[in-house]
């Protein structure tokens, strides 16, 4: 009897353990239940999938901020297991060791686990037997298959008892066991241990964030559409949060353009703004609290920085501890954080409300940190924010960076950010700043007024003020430049050179560009004034500056010049060869097409009309009228009039030649080789409509002794029956290697026009010959279609048939009509194109994208573009369509 009376109380305490906890309170059993998903509710297959491959370790960790999706992440894949998975939310009661594990085992129970009639839940919520530990671990060891437990809100649990003993249990119960923690901190456990032993799989923040292609599938379960490259965009903004592309979906089906909601929502003013301030901001203590509104107007931040902006000395413990529990910190390595962006977008927000007024003065702050620290760009942001101009545009002179507003790179980006700044900053700093804003716009009456004002104060400056003196002498270069004034440029070269000794070696090492950029300035300037050898010293200097992203503009401009020389001077080939090294050189370093003056697609264009490729010259024209990083250069200006007029020559129509020669500058002084050039034009014109006095007289007020301009005027004149004069100016031609083979053509012919003159065909045969074999490696064919109809004849007779057939004539010689419309004959290639070009050149013409034939030829994206850029310069174009017609023009496909 006695022993069955103890047997019915057992029985009867069994069902009293299941139902109550060792405080004697029924268990909430909402604790035991999955939580359920949302209609809207994605599953994503990469991590459920990643779930299950964790079962094979004894632990794993799903560790995210606040509203990652973990909770609902980890119930998905749960809800899909066999057998049940036990599920406890943690409450922070459970510091208790006690109350944990009478959790622990009710959450076994729940699952369906029987568990042995050893186990007891503890009587006290304090204390846990290590008895009772054993016994869990015992039974759990055999228990086939393993037991899964889920410990979803594992954060809660901060008593390092209760971990010892969680790992105690883990350890002993072996494979009996997997564990899942769901958390948004690092958990109290020996992690390394279980690293370092291949026992543990994590799933954290870059794994849960969501991809374009899953939040487009998302917000499709809303209802709302948006392509990929939207979402990305919006996947930038959130970093993926699920709750931020959640919550923004929700208020997105409320707008009456969701699309446009989606891409320009206002965080603080959204129920995002609500989840964070209540789930991580107010979550903080005040003093934290505090060190997050003052970080929130920085980009980043480390510790040092922080103490600066907040006046405290403990924000590397701070830091690391909101890192640490996911608190929308993100570590950049070598301890530096930032803030997720809507967080920051929120809490500036809140700051102006809870601290007005003291946003500026966190970014001076941190602006004067950030240049002691040597961040220039930052620094110069947060001096604008605060609307410390004096500060902002001192810090930017005194690095010697006034360069910058002229590199390409991010120009735009340094003239927006000065362009808040008003009159009232005043002082040397900020109005070489204003000039460099104005000037890089092309703004040149207030650049120039700003530059007088700042010249005018750096002579009261006391002090060092070489590296304003130093940027004053290259905007005066440019300014030169622009106007056309070589004088002012070479007094600017000169104060540049005595103030260079004053700056320190390392700050001139450091900004290259300016130097680059002084040279080419005062190279374009003795361009102008017909100076050429001189210019091609200085410009020759600027192209061999240090290769670097800062100076690939001023190396860009300065080859594009001295091509131009190179075509003054009658050598296109030459000249083609450079333009063309000079937009490689572009390409290399990615500059936007914007960012040059164009003068290599003139110069381009020029060698095209040369060559007569007249579809080929009128799309580089086009494309050089694009450029506008030196507005109004006169250089560029003139030599784009002069390939236009010659253009226009070519195709017949004299007056819109005439129009197009007048390169329409203003500038201080005349040049000599823009105003022959347009004379020249417009004597042709006049030729061309049969106006022989006309043209004789437009050439006798041609001033430049340039070997291009004589042989043009000599033709010209020997056309008008002015023999004499025409033979007079060949004999007046230097005899140096300077004239190119453009030039010497075109002598050539004009003999050999004056020797069928005179009857003498043998000499008119032989210079003819000779003008042929130095005309066919540059494939100069306009000088020959300019020549007139005296040179017909002669070139259908032997051997001059053979040695113009093939590229000045194509067919039967006899029957050839140069001056007839018709495709031209094939362009030359610069060089060989190698076998593998090829094979991407017959790839292009399938309309393969780069990565298809990366795959196709099993090499990497980038080796093809490597191709691709040689592929177009050796072809002389820069897009790939008309890689393509060249190539078929050429017989290459």
């Amino acid at each position: 009897m006695v022993v069955s009376a103890v047997s019915v109380d057992e029985d009867q305490q069994e069902p009293a353990e299941q139902y109550t906890d060792p405080l004697g309170d029924p268990y909430l059993r909402t604790r035991f239940i999955l939580p359920s998903r949302p209609v809207t509710f994605l599953s994503r297959a990469r991590l459920t999938e990643r779930l299950d491959c964790s079962l094979q370790p004894p632990l794993t960790m799903v560790n995210g901020a606040a509203g990652a999706g973990k909770t609902l992440l980890v119930a998905d894949w749960a809800a899909g297991r066999e057998p049940s998975v036990a599920w406890l939310t943690m409450e922070a009661e459970e510091k208790r060791p006690g109350m944990f594990w009478a959790y622990f085992l009710q959450a076994l129970r729940t699952s369906g686990r029987r568990l042995s009639d050893r186990i007891r839940g503890p009587a006290d919520a304090y204390h846990v037997d290590r008895r009772l530990l054993t016994a869990i671990a015992e039974d759990l060891a055999t228990a086939e298959p393993p037991v899964t437990v889920v410990l979803d809100e594992y954060e809660r649990v901060t008593e390092p008892e209760i971990a010892e003993q969680l790992e105690f249990v883990l350890q002993h119960a072996g494979r009996g066991l997997r564990l899942v923690l769901v958390t948004r901190t690092e958990p109290v456990l020996s992690l390394h241990r279980y690293r370092a032993a291949g026992e543990l799989r994590e799933i954290r923040a870059a794994e849960l964030a969501f991809t374009p292609e899953e939040t487009v599938a998302l917000l499709e379960r809303h209802g709302l559409h948006l392509s990929v490259h939207s979402a990305q965009a919006l996947v930038d903004r959130t970093r993926g949060w699920a709750a931020g592309l959640r919550l923004s979906a929700l208020a997105a089906q409320e707008s009456r353009d969701p699309e446009v909601y989606l891409k320009e929502f206002e965080a603080d003013r959204s129920t995002i703004a609500d989840f964070l301030l209540a789930e991580v901001l107010k979550r903080q203590p005040v003093a934290t609290q505090d060190l997050l509104l003052r970080v929130s107007v920085l980009d980043r931040f480390s510790p040092e920085l922080a103490n600066v902006v907040t006046g405290r000395a403990d924000s590397a413990r701070i830091l690391a501890e909101l890192h640490r529990e996911n608190a929308f910190v993100e570590q950049l390595g070598h301890s530096w954080y930032r803030l997720h962006p809507l967080f920051g977008e929120i809490l500036r927000t809140h700051l102006c409300v809870r601290r007005p007024g003291l946003e500026p003065e966190l970014h001076r702050r941190a602006a004067r940190w950030l240049r002691r620290a040597g961040s220039l760009p930052e620094a110069l942001t947060h001096g604008a924010a605060a609307g410390d101009w004096d500060f902002t545009a001192g810090a930017l002179v005194d690095d010697l960076a006034i360069g910058r507003f002229f590199t390409g790179l991010r120009s735009d980006d340094l003239a927006g950010l000065f362009s808040g700044m008003g009159p009232e900053a005043t002082g040397p700093a900020t109005d070489l700043v204003r000039a460099a804003r104005d000037l890089s716009h092309g703004d040149f009456r207030h650049g120039t007024a700003h530059l007088r004002q700042a010249r005018a104060r750096l002579e009261t400056v006391t002090g060092d003020p070489a590296a304003a003196r130093l940027s004053c002498a290259l905007l005066e270069a440019l300014a030169a430049r622009l106007t056309g004034s070589p004088t002012r440029a070479e007094l600017a070269a000169e104060s540049a050179d005595e103030v260079r000794q004053e700056v320190a070696p390392d700050l001139l090492d450091k900004h290259p560009e300016l130097t680059a950029l002084l040279l080419t300035h005062l190279g374009s300037a003795r361009l102008w004034a017909g100076r050429f050898e001189e210019a091609r010293a200085a410009l020759s200097k600027a192209a061999d500056s240090p290769d670097s992203a800062s100076t690939v503009l001023a190396r860009e401009e300065s080859m594009g010049h001295l091509a131009l020389i190179d075509y003054l001077d009658g050598w296109p080939g030459r000249a083609e060869h450079k333009a063309l090294e000079a937009m490689a050189e572009a390409e290399r370093f990615g500059t936007s097409a914007s960012a040059g003056c164009g003068i290599e697609q003139v110069v381009l264009a020029g060698v095209a009309v040369d060559r007569n490729e007249l579809g080929r010259a009128e799309a580089l024209l086009d494309d050089a009228a694009e450029r506008s990083a030196t507005p109004h250069d006169p250089v560029t200006a003139a030599g784009r009039a002069i390939v236009t007029a010659r253009l226009e020559l070519a195709r017949g129509d004299a007056r819109a030649a005439v129009e197009a020669a007048d390169p329409d500058v203003r500038a201080v002084v005349a040049s000599p080789w823009a105003e022959s050039h347009e004379r020249l034009v417009a004597s042709a014109a006049h030729l061309a409509e049969g106006r022989a006095g006309e043209a004789a007289e437009i050439l006798r007020k041609l001033a430049d002794d340039q070997p291009s301009c004589t042989t043009e005027a000599a033709r010209i004149q020997f056309a008008v029956g002015n023999q004499e004069e025409a033979i007079d100016l060949l004999l007046s031609l230097p005899a140096t290697d300077r004239a190119g083979p453009a030039v010497t053509v075109r002598a050539a012919l004009v003999k050999a026009m004056a020797a069928d003159a005179a009857g003498d065909t043998a000499t008119a045969r032989r210079l003819v010959a000779q003008a042929l074999l130095d005309a066919r490696h540059e494939r100069l064919r306009r000088p020959f279609l300019d020549a007139g109809r005296w040179i017909r004849p002669l070139l259908v007779t032997a051997p001059l048939d053979r040695l113009a057939a093939g590229w000045l004539t194509a067919g039967n010689p006899v029957h050839e009509d140069l001056s007839a419309a018709g495709p031209s004959p094939a362009p030359i290639v610069v060089e060989e194109l190698s076998a593998r070009e090829r094979d991407v050149l017959v790839r292009l013409a399938q309309m393969m994208s780069t990565q298809e034939i990366a795959a196709d030829l099993y090499v990497s994206v980038n080796t093809v573009k490597t191709h691709l850029k040689s592929l177009y310069r050796k072809l002389a174009v820069n897009r790939r369509a008309a890689a393509v017609r060249r190539a078929r023009d050429m017989g290459l496909l």
